[in-house]
């Protein structure tokens, strides 16, 4: 186990609109305020995702199991963002759903918002983390010094 610990920073909220891809607008409101780690809530809708459900398979190589879901449909979601070589990257897993059909994942594949996604982002400071590639998964994962 590795664990650090922080204060609460800053507190960002961001209104995204019908259309609006997930990850690139929280990447790059994290980008323009020099966001390196958070914890992210999201509550609203998507119009669309393609979402991680589990493995297809684990060995030798983690393979993602994706699910498609399309049409308009409730979401409420928890994730983190911490920075790799590349700048500030946003994991999420997220709830969505629509009458009796539902999934639960990690809207890796995209997600576009329907009408309205409201966000709520926590700035963590004090903490040295990074994602790091883990060369067994091949997964950029967290690491805290």
């Amino acid at each position: 186990m590795e664990y650090a610990v922080g204060k609460t920073g800053r507190i960002i909220a961001v209104r995204l609109f019908e259309g609006e891809e997930l990850y690139e607008s929280i990447e790059r409101v994290a980008k323009k305020e020099r966001i390196k780690s958070a914890a992210v809530l999201i509550t609203g809708g998507f119009r669309a995702a393609r979402v991680v459900v589990g493995p297809k398979k684990e060995k030798p190589k983690i393979v993602p199991n994706f699910k498609e879901f399309k049409g308009a449909g409730e979401v409420l979601g928890v994730g983190t963002i911490y920075c790799d070589d590349e700048g500030p990257k946003l994991h999420i897993h997220t709830a969505i759903g629509r009458g009796n059909k539902y999934i639960v994942g990690c809207p890796r594949g995209g997600a576009k918002i329907f009408l309205v996604l409201e966000v709520t982002i926590i700035e963590i400071t004090g903490i040295k983390a990074a994602r790091k590639l883990d060369k067994q998964s091949g997964f950029k994962l967290l690491r805290l010094e």
